[in-house]
């Protein structure tokens, strides 16, 4: 049996579709992304605390016919059939995650009972509130997966992934527990400022930030911030990291930067907390194996790189599985553990208090 995984990251750019079988490890049958169009991505970010309920419910919908589509889409350019397809995993798109307050919580929407009719296929959707229900942050949810499917028993390893946000999941070699957490932005904060000054959804290659120089005074500046030395389990999202945060601390350095050079910064600023994250918990272990977008960052690889000597850096290309897809994937991973029943959270990684078994289901009337 097949399993399909759906989602859409921080960066809002496509509905990312995975068709994966799972045995001792995953094989991807076929991976795709379905860009989202800009006025749907439009209504996603521009979502906030005075959005219009009937807005939100309406754009729940939408995208619930958009991840439905993505999965009928997939199926039809492989040469099996939806009865093969035992469950689709849909993370959906993140709007809110506020995992530190009292009232922690996270949504997401793409409505899986959509998706469940347009497809007859059972969905597994709502990961994260279950993990926060027992005293967790809802993510990284991915570090189960990354367990399963890259544990080394003959040396340690760093699974980094570089999304719109960062995080890293400590695999270690023997018995000792695995550990997890939100390093701070990736992409994110890139994309943003391109996006405000060039117009553009990404900065490909790092080719604009490489065009600038990094301003050592704002770089200072940006690390000061409480999160970057916080003690984990922590995780993070665009609610804390975003446009307004960085205009915040440009504001208090109170002088003029090119908008190229603060680029250059902020490229700077996302390799310095991955390496520093990593050098701290990461002692001793061999290899960093990089997946996400940010993989594809040829200038944000190679200052980590540079950052991170004594580690051999690879991406997840060479176990297998491209960078791009891995997300997509775990989904499917957790979404056939959902049907087993089985936990597929890690306790040590977001702070529950417990393993717990993740997601609701949605079956389809036979």
């Amino acid at each position: 049996m097949y399993y399909i995984g759906l989602m859409s990251g921080t960066s809002v750019d496509a509905v990312d579709a995975a068709l994966v079988e799972f045995d001792k490890k995953a094989t991807l049958k076929l991976y795709n992304e379905y860009p989202l169009d800009i006025s749907v991505k439009n209504q996603i970010c521009q979502i906030n605390e005075k959005s219009n309920l009937i807005d939100v419910a309406m754009l729940d919908k939408k995208l619930g016919y958009i991840f439905a589509d993505a999965a009928n889409d997939l199926i039809k350019k492989t040469d099996i059939n939806s009865n093969q397809v035992a469950a689709i995993g849909s993370h959906g798109q993140t709007i809110l995650h506020v995992p530190t307050i009292a009232e922690k919580t996270s949504i997401q929407i793409s409505d899986p009972n959509i998706i469940c009719a347009e497809t007859g296929i059972t969905v597994v959707a709502d990961f994260r509130r279950m993990d926060m229900a027992f005293g967790g942050q809802g993510a990284p949810l991915a570090s189960a997966f990354h367990k399963y499917q890259f544990k080394n028993n003959n040396k340690s390893t760093v699974i980094l992934n570089i999304g719109g946000f960062a995080n890293i999941t400590l695999l270690p070699c023997d018995k000792n527990e695995t550990i997890g957490f939100d390093t701070g932005p990736g992409n994110t904060l890139l994309d943003c400022w391109i996006k405000q000054n060039k117009n553009k959804e990404y900065d490909k290659d790092g080719l604009w930030a490489s065009s600038g120089k990094e301003d050592n005074e704002l770089l200072q500046q940006l690390l000061k911030d409480d999160y970057f030395t916080s003690p984990i389990p922590k995780s993070t999202g665009r609610e804390y990291f975003n446009l307004e945060w960085l205009k915040m601390n440009l504001k208090k350095l109170n002088k003029e930067l090119l908008t190229e050079n603060v680029q250059a910064t902020l490229l700077k600023l996302s390799g310095i907390t991955i390496a520093n994250a990593i050098k701290k918990y990461a002692a001793g272990f061999s290899e960093v194996i990089v997946c996400g977008g940010g993989a594809y960052n040829l200038l944000l690889m190679k200052t980590i790189e540079d950052l991170l000597v004594d580690f051999k850096v690879t991406t997840t290309s060479d176990y297998g599985l491209s960078p791009d897809c891995i997300e997509a994937v775990t989904f499917g991973w957790l979404a056939k553990k959902r049907l087993e029943n089985k936990p597929a959270n890690i306790a040590s990684v977001t702070g529950a208090n417990k393993n717990v078994i993740l997601g609701g289901v949605y079956s389809p009337t036979k």
